[in-house]
Parts: C-alpha cells; structure tokens; sequence
C-alpha cells in the first residue's frame, strides 16, 4: 500500500498534467517558463523526484506537442528548451530513447529548414541535436541516417546568426568524431558548404575541415577547387582558414594539384576577369569595386600562401621541397607578374616578399631576377621588397607584368650539377619521380 505522502505526490502529478492538459497556449507557455526556471540543471533521479517518478508523463506531453504545433512556432523555443532539460540530464538514457522513439530527430532537422521559425528556436533544436550526437556513436549515425548531415549544412549557410552558426559548427565536429560510417558524409558536407554567401558559414567550415582531415585521412578531390576559390574573398578572418586549410592540404595527395592552382592565380586570366564584370556590376552593393578584384585578391593571398610571411609557417618557408617544386611550377614569373599589376597594391607587396624569399633561398633565382628587372629596380627590390610597389614606375610595372623568367628551363640545363645538389639533396625515388614530370611538361611547353 502507498503511504499518505506518496498518495499526495501522485496527486499533484496528476492535478499538475490534468492542468497542461486543459491549459490553453498562454497557460502552457507560464507552465513551461515555471519549468525550465525550477528544473534546469536537474539529473534524471531528480527530476524524477520532482514528478513523483512520472516525470516521463510530462516529457511525452512535452513532445507530443512539439510535434503538433512546431510548424507555427507556438512556443517553440521553450517547447525545446523544457526537452533539452530532460534530454541532458545525468542518467536521461531512458528520456533520450523516448524522445527519439517518436521521430524526435526528423522533427529537430526539419525545424532547421522551415523559414517562419525564429532564429532562436532554430538554436534551440540546435542544441538538442548536440546533445543527441553526443550520447554516443549510434545516435550519430542516427541524425546522418535521417539525411541530418545535408539539413544541418543548408541552415549554416543560410543561418543570420553568427551564435548559432557556431553552435552548428558544434554540432558538425561532434559528427566528424568517433562516426566512421558517416564521417566521410561529413567531410564531404563540409567542403560543399565552402562556396556559399555566408563568410560566417565559410570560416566555420574551413576551421571544421582542418579538425576533420587527419580524421578522414584522405582528401576529396573537389576540395582544391573549392578552397582556392575561398581566396577570392574580401573577409580576412575567412581567408585566413582557408591558408592554414592549404598548409594542411599540401601534407596529402592533393599536394600537386594545390601548388599548380596556387602558382596559376598568380596570373589572372583576362578571360575570367571580363566574365567577372557583368555578374559583379549587377550587384549594387559592390558598384564600388573594380571588375577584377575577386582575381586579384586571389592572387594576393595565393602569393600569401606560397611563402612570404615569416610568423605563421607558409609554405616555401616551412618545407624545402615545396620551395622547390614551385620554382618548377615557375612561381617566379607568377610573383613577378603580380609585382606588376598596379591595379591591387597588396598583390604587389605580398608577391614582392614572397619573391625576396625565393631570391634568398636560391641563387639561381636571385640571378634571374635581377636579369630580367634590370640593376636599379634589382637594387631597389633588394633594398626594401615590401615598399619597392610605391617606388617603381609604369615602365618598371610592365617589365614585371610581361616578365618571361623561366628558371625552371635554366634549372633543367644546369643539369645535375646543379639540380641534383644544390637543389635536390638527397630524395627518394617517388619525389624525383615528381619533378622530373614538371621538367618534361616545362620543355614540352617550351
């Protein structure tokens, strides 16, 4: 027989789900803000207590209207908030199966699409997704079988808030990890999110795809393309991932393909700056801009990239053999070429540091460099590379942007006499493999 006191708790269950039963939508919205207000931060055991040990009686209540009214936002946000705290209480195992039993992740992910939702609703769902993905590898695998991956995508990108596109950006890297049957879905997710509008989403994605690459372990074609195109933008805190993502990537398979694409934005292709222009002058909020300027920011990052800044490790300064596998991709006549182009000062000046860097690691080049500049602009380079753009004239500009330096040809006639050993050093069979194919397709090209 139930004690008196136990008799009384049931009664106040009873009493308090008969009044959510027949309480109208502001009566529940007080209900659910008294809720969260008393029971946040609760475990299981004692919200338990709390509901007389039928706390679950009030959870499908809770959930039962999420899935009746969450297409009109009626009390959405609390709605969520009030699960969230059944779902992320200690020992909750058993209210996390019972959420997801009725269909409790497709109604989160569909959330996240549907455009009258408030933002903070939508954060909300967010939340409850982390807190699902975080129980363990087979809810992960739940939220991606429930095509999760490409719904949290979409709202990234799509997402005005900058705080909840970092709790998305949670969410992602939680589903990255300890997934292997999905991770890859991920992955991919990810380098997809990579050429859309938003430089909150852009940002969020490369910082997600630098933890997520050693994980996978191997590269997606498609990425290159995607991370070089990332340069273009006018967002520093954006451009910035994706350089550190490039110092990442040279260390995989995509390390060819990388260097080439970095090398060629050092000369912008006429052809695509014109088919820039019209697109660009339609947008009113860029009038302001020059036709070119995605090309050339472009090539001032990609001049960033190679080599020049001594603080963070770049590329020609973090590894010898890159330095050389670039000279063969001839990215002196590329540095020189942006030297040249009077139309952007930064490419400039970041491709004249990252040439001053190429001419102190290699004699060979310096002596090319000064061939073609002719002493006094070699002097005036030498004596201050980061100004020498305010100091040279337009005749000095055009010998730069017309350069035709080649040094991998002279490279190539030195022979092993100098490549081998001043250059080369001691190699394995697969890295000279590698650069005796940019010696071929430099003479064929000749």
């Amino acid at each position: 027989m139930t004690s008196i006191k136990e008799q009384a708790a049931i009664s106040r269950l009873l009493s308090f789900l008969q009044e959510w039963d027949n309480a109208g939508k502001v009566a529940r919205s007080h209900i659910l803000d008294k809720f969260i207000e008393t029971n946040q931060g609760k475990t299981a055991p004692e919200l338990e207590q709390e509901f007389s040990q039928g706390a679950s009686l009030f959870l499908v209540r809770l959930t039962t209207s999420l899935r009746i009214t969450y297409m009109t936002d009626s009390c959405l946000e609390k709605l969520l908030r009030s699960i969230g705290i059944f779902l992320s209480a200690v020992s909750s195992n058993r209210y996390l199966i019972e959420f997801l039993e009725v269909g409790g992740v497709l109604t989160l992910l569909e959330i996240l699409g549907l455009e009258k939702i408030k933002e903070e609703a939508k954060k909300e769902s967010v939340k409850l997704l982390q807190v699902i993905a975080n129980s363990g590898r087979t809810y992960k695998e739940l939220i991606c079988e429930s095509y999760g991956v490409r719904s949290i995508a979409e709202f990234l990108a799509k997402s005005k808030s900058e705080e909840t596109q970092e709790e998305v950006q949670v969410l992602l890297d939680s589903l990255v990890h300890g997934n292997p049957k999905y991770q890859n879905q991920v992955y991919k997710g990810l380098i997809a999110l990579l050429p859309c509008e938003s430089p909150k989403a852009q940002q969020l994605s490369l910082q997600t795809l630098r933890t997520a690459q050693p994980i996978i372990g191997t590269t997606h074609p498609s990425i290159v393309d995607c991370v070089l195109k990332v340069l273009g933008t006018m967002h520093l805190e954006v451009q910035y991932e994706a350089i550190e993502l490039i110092k990442d990537l040279v260390g995989y398979d995509v390390r060819q393909a990388l260097l080439k694409g970095l090398v060629a934005l050092l000369i912008p292709s006429v052809k695509e700056t014109s088919k820039l222009q019209a697109k660009i002058l339609s947008d009113p909020s860029v009038l302001q801009l020059t036709p070119s300027l995605p090309m050339f920011l472009q090539q001032a990052a990609a001049a960033k990239a190679i080599g020049l800044n001594p603080r963070p490790r770049v590329l020609a300064r973090n590894d010898m053999s890159i330095a050389e596998e670039l000279l063969y991709l001839r990215v002196v006549r590329g540095l020189m070429a942006a030297m040249g182009n009077t139309d952007h000062s930064n490419s400039q000046r970041l491709a004249s540091l990252t040439l001053e860097c190429f001419v102190q690691m290699f004699p060979l080049v310096a002596e090319h460099v000064r061939k073609c500049m002719g002493e006094e602009l070699y002097q005036l380079f030498l004596s201050n590379a980061e100004d020498l753009y305010m100091k040279i004239d337009s005749i000095q500009a055009d010998i730069l942007a017309a350069n035709t330096v080649n040094v991998t040809k002279a490279l190539c006639l030195h022979g092993s006499s100098y490549s081998m050993n001043t250059l080369y050093g001691s190699r394995d069979s697969a890295q000279m493999a590698y650069l005796t194919h940019f010696e071929e397709d430099v003479e064929s090209k000749e």
